[in-house]
């Protein structure tokens, strides 16, 4: 269990984590090869095969998260391509209860995603997520992913947050053992990214798959 009364900051992932996965899945394994199939006259197979290679390239890397770098490499209107499937966008429905629960409590709440400028814009226009939040960070200002050591430098530079009272919350293992590297005291991961997917522990970390399950507690 997590010690609540430990926690002053709450540093939160934006996709998979406040938001359902599913539109970010959705929209680079279905939408966007699609997309890339009809421009170039191949196959929607083996335009999923070449998108995925160039996505391993760039995996864990800010570019990987960068709607500029893929616009450019694929020659798409990629925020164009998104906004057809916005209605998709949507929040976990535990989300704004844990939200409400967190203010209430007091804690500084932040989001921390590698999400792209314009699409944290955009998402934020689909769900007014920003009502909710104290401040929101998309670390492409910092130029590096939070999968890097120097992005939680930067951050608590800025930011200000003491490791020993701060709770960090992400569903990739790779971004929650970079923030655990980096001394961050409180980790939970979540479970279930995408609602149309079964849940998959992410082993080493406390885990939820419904953050109400927390509500309880939180003080």
């Amino acid at each position: 269990m997590l010690n609540w009364s430990d926690i002053h900051t709450v540093l939160l992932d934006m996709d998979g984590t406040l938001l359902d996965l599913h539109f970010d899945n959705h929209f680079w394994m279905e939408h966007a090869p699609k997309a890339l199939a009809k421009k170039h006259d191949i196959s929607l197979q083996q335009a999923k095969e070449n998108l995925k290679i160039q996505n391993d390239a760039v995996y864990g890397q800010l570019e990987w998260y960068c709607l500029d770098y893929w616009q450019q490499e694929l020659d798409l209107p990629i925020v164009e391509l998104k906004r057809e499937i916005c209605h998709l966008i949507q929040l976990r429905d535990d989300t704004i209860p844990f939200l409400d629960a967190l203010k209430a409590a007091g804690k500084e709440v932040i989001l921390v995603t590698n999400a792209h400028p314009d699409s944290l814009s955009l998402k934020v226009e689909m769900t007014q997520l920003d009502s909710h939040i104290d401040q929101l960070i998309s670390c492409h200002q910092y130029g590096v992913s939070k999968e890097s050591q120097s992005l939680w430098q930067q951050l608590q530079q800025d930011v200000g947050f003491d490791n020993k009272h701060t709770l960090f919350v992400d569903d990739s293992k790779p971004v929650l053992e970079s923030a655990k590297k980096f001394g961050i005291q409180h980790l939970l991961a979540v479970a279930n990214p995408d609602s149309k997917r079964q849940a998959k522990i992410i082993e080493g970390y406390t885990n939820t798959t419904d953050f109400r399950h927390l509500l309880a507690y939180i003080k």
